[in-house]
């Protein structure tokens, strides 16, 4: 049956791939990936000749009902992010909606995504989670952050590089210094590793060592505790 095929794709070594996914990536008709090349590169690392297209953020209003006919209309369709899972922090949900609400199937292969090896490896409790992704950047991010000062359970928020540091001492503000924590960084890559600690520890760490790659900050609820 024609579907739209939800593909994770690796968020740093390409030897988390399923071979699930592989096999959808060579049959399906067309790739819909956040940016082709650096599909591209995955695709060739596996042989896979099927052709992609972009869907982005800045197209995926314009393109969602147009692959949800195509699907309806017999083609099998695949969307990939550049790493991780498609929806999760990035472009998906639009076209998942579109799809369900024209009656195409949607299905979702499970796979990787970067916040699930943070949240276990941060010996924080893991039974209960709120996942909150990227923080607004400028307009509404010190409120949202002090929405979630009197959350009781482990939170999760992406980070880049740049803002780090920044976002280490909004928390401290708001959280407290001695808030428990763990900064996850470069997960399945070469240099991979987690840094756990109090809020006030880990700004100290990420203010002497230059922040490199993309971080995953996992924040214990109020009241918990760390283990290790």
């Amino acid at each position: 049956m024609s579907r739209l095929y939800i593909v994770p794709t690796p968020v740093g070594n390409l030897e988390d791939i399923t071979f699930r996914a592989l096999r959808v990536l060579r049959e399906v008709h067309v790739i819909y990936a956040e940016d082709t090349r650096t599909t591209g590169n995955l695709l060739k690392h596996f042989d896979i000749s099927t052709r992609t297209r972009s869907f982005h953020k800045f197209n995926e209003h314009h393109l969602a009902g147009k692959i949800a006919a195509d699907i309806q209309a017999g083609m099998p369709v695949a969307l990939v992010s550049d790493a991780g899972t498609p929806g999760i922090s990035d472009p998906g949900f639009l076209l998942v909606r579109s799809c369900l609400e024209n009656g195409a199937e949607v299905e979702t292969l499970p796979g990787p995504t970067a916040f699930v090896p943070a949240l276990v490896n941060s010996g924080l409790p893991s039974d209960r989670f709120a996942f909150e992704g990227f923080l607004p950047q400028k307009k509404g991010r010190k409120k949202k952050i002090t929405s979630l000062a009197d959350m009781d359970q482990t939170m999760i928020f992406y980070e880049s590089p740049y803002r780090i540091v920044k976002a280490l001492t909004q928390f401290a503000e708001t959280f407290g210094d001695d808030r428990k924590a763990s900064v996850s960084r470069e997960i399945s890559k070469l240099h991979e590793e987690t840094i756990r600690g109090s809020l006030a520890e880990l700004i100290e760490h990420f203010t002497t060592n230059e922040p490199r790659g993309e971080f995953v900050i996992c924040i214990g609820g109020k009241g918990q505790a760390i283990n290790g």
